[in-house]
């Protein structure tokens, strides 16, 4: 049972909500809630998710939470990313929602940047911004996650490349997101009884997975707001770095659009593969596994290698840096991560 505990909502409804799941993040929470905190646009509620978190995160916060009004706690069983979300979803009166991983963090300027954005675009449902990388302890790595496509963006160009990259980037439309609402099955294989946007059954890929849906399913249009306004952290004890686990579940991700699009799937389906064993092996580079890196490489290679060829710098990068870190020794291949990220 989800349970709010803190500040009444206010007769004025804000015109974004800010959802943040929590779970385990101690170490950077305080800078994920500041961050939003210190937008230069401010007509926001914030929506903590406890999702059950076995660690102090919350008291980390307290105080926050305590002394402004916009945020509000709700705790829950523990539901995973997905069911965190939803919870927040649910809870939501703002037009706008924006979701940020509590391991992640803003540049002050990012809601505005998106709301204005937005309203001056109705046609726009779904934009997101650049993101930063960076490092465990917050520094810039100097290195952007920005999509090869500018504009223009087809299902086909959602299902195969994620132009959105990361759960902290985007800002959608509630009234969009609602039109994806249904009754789904929780981590337990559990039928449901309140209403999904994140499929609460994918441990991982869920973000892909709505993305891919919201593309499919509604007429709304996605846009590319190209300043990196959102910093990702690079947390190889993260769920990222099991990149086993990671294509496995993309690949049940793909079983259940297969529902729902069949010949959509069928057709986009190996270069989607290419492009997501192509990611993994970057993966793997930056985390100097050479030998995983290029075993990812060859498979992305034999589901397309003309879907990957559109984008020849890129995979041809990842080739020479996959071949040349297999043959280094784990010392050599950590020397050279820093240049390829």
């Amino acid at each position: 049972m989800d349970t709010n505990s803190q500040h009444t909502h206010a007769a004025h409804s804000p015109v974004v909500t800010v959802v943040m799941p929590v779970y385990n993040v101690r170490d950077y929470i305080r800078t994920a809630v500041e961050s939003v905190l210190a937008q230069t646009y401010d007509d926001l509620e914030l929506i903590v998710v406890d999702d059950e978190s076995p660690d102090d995160s919350i008291a980390c916060i307290q105080n926050l939470i305590d002394a402004d009004p916009r945020i509000q706690l709700v705790h829950q069983e523990n539901r995973g990313l997905a069911g965190a979300r939803n919870t927040g979803i649910r809870q939501a009166r703002g037009e706008f929602i924006a979701f940020l991983d509590s391991d992640d963090y803003w540049h002050p300027d990012k809601l505005r940047h998106h709301v204005t954005f937005m309203q001056a675009h109705p046609e726009v449902g779904v934009s997101f911004s650049a993101s930063m990388f960076v490092n465990e302890q917050g520094q810039s790595l100097e290195k952007m996650q920005t999509p090869a496509i500018k504009s223009g963006y087809t299902p086909r160009d959602v299902f195969c490349r994620n132009p959105i990259g990361n759960g902290s980037a985007p800002v959608i439309r509630n009234g969009v997101l609602q039109q994806l609402a249904f009754r789904g099955k929780d981590k337990h294989g559990r039928q449901t009884e309140y209403w999904q946007y994140f499929n609460e059954s994918l441990k991982q890929s869920e973000d892909i997975d709505c993305w891919t849906r919201l593309a499919l399913l509604t007429a709304t249009e996605f846009s590319l707001i190209d300043k990196p306004l959102t910093y990702y952290r690079l947390n190889n004890a993260g769920l990222s770095a099991d990149v086993a686990s990671q294509y496995q579940t993309w690949l049940k991700f793909i079983d259940g659009l297969a529902e729902l699009a069949p010949e959509f799937v069928k057709r986009h389906t190996p270069a989607a593969k290419a492009f997501q064993c192509r990611y993994i092996a970057r993966r793997c580079i930056s985390q100097a596994q050479g030998r995983q890196a290029l075993s990812w490489f060859v498979k992305a290679l034999r589901y397309s290698p003309g879907a990957l060829m559109t984008e020849s710098k890129r995979t041809l990068v990842t080739a020479a840096a996959s071949l040349v870190m297999a043959c280094l020794p784990e010392a050599g291949q950590r020397k050279l991560v820093a240049r390829f990220l």
